[in-house]
């Protein structure tokens, strides 16, 4: 009897265990799935974190002109800066001055600190030979943008600018479709030796010295400022000659041009004594044109960033640009014709 209760209680014991045995399998068995899953996403964000480490880093280098020169420099400026971000992958390095020689020192120092791409809007045509060269000899590619410089195209892999001499010459067949008697013009250049200056300056000298009609009461730069050039335009009147052009490089000259004439009782504008010319396309000077303050403005269009970001990205890929010199669109708009549309698309 003994016997058979030990039995009976040794049965229970063991199928207890087998139980228990089954219970802790299926436990691992439902587990696993999940640990598993688990495995695969941490698998999953290391891999990420690796990729991150691992992308490449563009390094660059930004020599621009000063961002105060005027509204446009401003726009083209924030463009830049808004672009070349470490969010979009960069590493940059910016520098503003209107002064050449410190802009080709710093040139200088960015390709010795391995910048991958210089870009540069310079503000001299020349003197950039030796930042070209010793840019090529290490390696470091550069791009121009907004300005071209003297040099082969061999020393740059890619323009993204305005045509300056086109600006210049689109401005200069508007004046002479306004069929004046004769031209005598107050001529405020910007920057001398930069290439709006050149550009806006060419094809105005070429008219003077082809026509006889065609005189300069004035020729002077005002470096791109109002003031100078309100200066400069208030020594024309009180000499007494006689002028009815003004012929400004950029808007801000332009302004400082008509704050004399008006501080004089001149009148100007579309019906007023004295046409005023301007450059850039501020919203505020599209505007002036629009209540016929002013009679023309030449676009130049300040936004190359994203060209300048997409030709990178492609050299990057392995890809060369398609156009060597890539030119922005623009035209010049007439107070006669300007819209408040105008002003809305095209004004910065």
């Amino acid at each position: 009897m003994k016997k058979a209760l030990a039995l009976v209680l040794t049965l229970c014991m063991v199928f207890a265990l087998c139980a228990c045995s089954a219970k802790t399998d299926e436990k691992k068995e439902s587990e696993a799935p999940a640990a598993v899953e688990e495995s695969k996403e941490e698998s999953k964000e290391e891999e990420k974190e690796e990729a991150t480490e691992t992308a490449k880093v563009i390094k660059v280098g930004v020599i621009n002109n000063d961002p105060n020169e005027s509204g446009y420099r401003t726009a083209n400026d924030r463009a830049m800066r808004e672009t070349f971000t470490a969010e979009n992958g960069y590493e940059t390095t910016f520098f503003n001055n209107n002064d050449a020689a410190q802009q080709i020192a710093t040139a200088q120092q960015m390709i010795q600190d391995e910048v991958d791409y210089l870009l540069l809007s310079p503000a001299s045509t020349t003197g950039w030979d030796t930042v070209l060269e010793d840019a090529q000899a290490a390696g470091t590619q550069v791009i121009l943008f907004d300005r071209m410089l003297e040099a082969d195209e061999s020393m740059y892999v890619a323009a993204v600018v305005s045509d300056m001499a086109k600006e210049g010459e689109t401005a200069v067949e508007w004046l002479a479709n306004q069929g004046l008697e004769e031209y005598n013009i107050i001529h405020i250049q910007g920057h001398m030796g930069s290439d709006a200056q050149i550009g806006r300056t060419g094809a105005l000298d070429a008219k003077v010295e082809a026509e006889d009609k065609w005189t300069y009461v004035s020729q002077q730069t005002a470096d791109w400022d109002e003031a100078t050039a309100k200066t400069i335009v208030e020594s024309v009147i009180n000499s007494g000659e006689k002028f009815n052009v003004i012929y400004a490089e950029n808007d801000g000259m332009a302004r400082g041009a008509v704050a004399a004439l008006d501080a004089n009782g001149i009148t100007h504008g579309k019906d007023g004594d004295v046409i005023v010319m301007g450059f850039d396309c501020n919203k505020w000077a599209l505007e002036e044109l629009v209540a016929g303050n002013w009679n023309y403005d030449g676009q130049c269009n300040p936004f190359q960033a994203a060209v300048v970001d997409e030709i990178i990205k492609d050299l990057e890929n392995g890809k060369a640009p398609a156009e060597k010199v890539i030119y922005n669109p623009e035209q010049g708009f007439d107070a006669a014709t300007i819209t408040a549309e105008d002003v809305e698309n095209f004004g910065i």
